[in-house]
């Protein structure tokens, strides 16, 4: 499969495993989770395609189970789910992308999850760049992740390795670094 239909693929999985299922017939479980089965008929893709936009998503986007018969996506949900993830202690610093105009309300209210269940951060500078890409110019934000952890705020990391938490208070937010 060619990156084009690769990034095709992996948006419409996105769409129904993340944020409408419903519109392609699936019903996720509790924990995201679909039958790849399912997934197959309702998107007219093959087995393999789904397997290779699995394995090939840049960001480690899906998952299958341990037994490869259910697929989910592993966080960025907007539909109801309980991913189950245990809470993690995150490193002292990690990071965020976003744009220059997102920037003034972010200053104001800080981080908020908007439309999903929970505020994603990066590891590394580079994640967040790419992330912060996909709307302009990125903008990188360091969150002060460490001491919001000893303050009592909880994350979870997912299994691509994205950083969750419920929002990230302005005060624990650096300067931001154009890039």
């Amino acid at each position: 499969m060619d990156d084009q239909q690769l990034v095709r693929l992996s948006k419409r999985l996105s769409k129904h495993l993340r944020h409408d299922p419903a519109a392609a017939g699936l019903v996720l479980d509790e924990a995201g989770w679909v039958e790849v089965d399912a997934v197959l008929t309702a998107l007219g893709m093959s087995r393999e395609q789904l397997a290779e936009v699995v394995a090939r998503n840049d960001k480690r986007r899906f998952s299958f189970d341990g037994t490869g018969t259910r697929v989910r996506a592993n966080q960025g949900h907007s539909v109801a789910v309980d991913l189950g993830l245990p809470t993690a202690e995150p490193p002292e610093i990690l990071y965020h992308g976003t744009v220059a105009a997102a920037l003034p309300s972010i200053r104001a209210e800080g981080l908020r999850p908007m439309r999903r269940h929970a505020v994603h951060l990066s590891p590394d500078e580079e994640t967040a760049r790419r992330v912060g890409a996909r709307r302009g110019a990125p903008v990188i934000l360091r969150v002060a992740a460490g001491r919001m952890a000893a303050a009592g705020h909880v994350f979870q990391l997912s299994a691509n390795g994205v950083w969750l938490t419920d929002a990230v208070p302005p005060e624990y937010l650096g300067p931001a670094v154009a890039q």
